[in-house]
């Protein structure tokens, strides 16, 4: 009778505590707000609203952003650890190396991650057995080559700018080297260390290249305005492998859509919060791909989109 007087007194003391608290919490990091990774985290979200989790209510969700610096990445990375939420969501190479690095018990699901492998976070594409399991951004370089040759049928230079830093830019890079030269496809990779350098970057490739391929590398994609300034004014197509950078001012793009591969990474995240291992569950690769078009990008950048390439196109825009 006294342990259950001191338990009707402490609730009395505090009438808004509660004897098992089912509040989920997840933490979302990303290296850079860019409109392609605030899809996956959108996405992630509606998963989890789609699977019956409500905001505010059985679901804390927290999200920060390390604004470009790797640097904030880990300090991040320790705030969450420290907070110790059910899972970490780290969005994009840099955030979930940092995050890696700072827990090997928290679960951590990445999202958009080019090359998990390289970027040391899993050894192979089957369950880690560790806290680690995510869903990778990951593309066929071959079939890329082939979508730059349907929309500039008579390519014979291709450009690329890139951030030496970022494994999943330069894993991109020495694909396109190998696979490109197959084909007597002069290549000029230029790097940009900072946001800042992409302009300069860029003019290095004027007169040289027959169109400019662009990745999901975080500094081309934060700066890409000023990237497609640059392809406007020197009538050079700019192609991407993701379907983001139409609405941006890119020609045309092959890729997964972002939003998807939030979906997916939030399914990975429900079946941890229902009680599986994040490295009982084998990681993942973005499932859709989708060509999409910006005819008057089309217009303003020299390149002619034949009718057979429009109607293929998933999503047309500019009409």
């Amino acid at each position: 009778m006294k342990r259950y007087g001191f338990l009707l007194t402490i609730l009395l003391l505090f009438p808004f505590i509660t004897l098992a608290d089912t509040t989920k919490n997840v933490a979302i990091t990303a290296i850079v707000e860019h409109p392609s990774l605030d899809q996956i985290r959108d996405g992630v979200k509606d998963e989890l609203i789609e699977n019956g989790y409500r905001l505010n209510d059985d679901l804390n969700v927290q999200y920060k952003s390390a604004q470009g610096s790797s640097a904030t990445a880990a300090q991040i990375a320790r705030q969450f650890v420290a907070a110790k939420p059910d899972v970490i969501v780290a969005i994009a190479t840099p955030s979930a190396q940092a995050t890696a690095a700072a827990t090997k018990q928290i679960p951590l699901v990445f999202a958009g991650i080019t090359d998990p492998i390289a970027a040391k976070l899993i050894k192979n594409w089957e369950p880690s057995g560790t806290n680690i399991t995510g869903v990778s951004d990951q593309q066929e370089t071959g079939p890329q080559i082939e979508f730059m040759k349907k929309i500039v049928p008579n390519v014979k230079s291709v450009g690329y700018i890139y951030s030496p830093n970022e494994i999943n830019s330069t894993v991109v890079l020495k694909s396109l080297q190998t696979l490109l030269a197959e084909q007597n496809i002069a290549f000029f990779a230029v790097p940009a260390q900072r946001t800042a350098d992409i302009s300069t970057a860029a003019n290095t490739l004027k007169g040289k290249v027959d169109l400019i391929y662009t990745t999901t590398d975080n500094n081309v994609v934060s700066a890409y305005e000023s990237l497609v300034k640059f392809a406007n004014e020197n009538k050079i197509p700019l192609l991407a492998s993701f379907p983001d950078a139409i609405e941006r001012g890119a020609v045309a793009a092959y890729g997964m859509s972002y939003y998807d591969v939030g979906r997916q990474s939030g399914k990975l995240v429900v079946r941890i919060l229902k009680g599986e291992k994040p490295g009982d569950i084998k990681p993942e690769i973005g499932q859709t791909l989708r060509l999409v078009l910006n005819v008057d990008a089309a217009k303003k950048q020299g390149v002619t989109l034949s009718p057979e390439i429009i109607q293929s196109a998933y999503k047309v825009i500019g009409q």
